[in-house]
């Protein structure tokens, strides 16, 4: 069964939550996570997203994001995918696969 439409309110937060694949470790090295954020910020502002707040664990990544577009968020999950993906990939073990949860509006 496919799963249901986001719903994705403009200027509502959102509780995003990233996975590795099969739970996989998604930070490895100290570096790993200032990579992460470094890029956060760039593709949040790139986007026109807002955080609010954030949690780095090893395997996950929890997001408190809003923005102005409705679309913003995930233009952003899906840059920043990619960019930290070919980041692992390159640096630490290929194949490695970044899983992004349902978003979850905070009203």
């Amino acid at each position: 069964m496919p799963r249901r439409p986001r719903l994705s309110l403009p200027n509502i937060p959102l509780h995003l939550i990233q996975r590795g694949n099969n739970r996989q470790a998604c930070f490895i090295a100290d570096e790993d996570y200032r990579f992460y954020l470094d890029w956060l910020a760039e593709y949040a502002g790139k986007a026109g997203c807002r955080i609010h707040a954030y949690v780095l664990m090893t395997n996950h990544v929890h997001l408190l994001v809003s923005s102005a577009r409705g679309e913003a968020p995930g233009e952003m999950m899906k840059g920043l995918g990619q960019r930290y993906v070919q980041y692992v990939d390159a640096v630490e073990k290929p194949f490695f696969i970044l899983v992004s949860g349902k978003e979850m509006a905070q009203v």
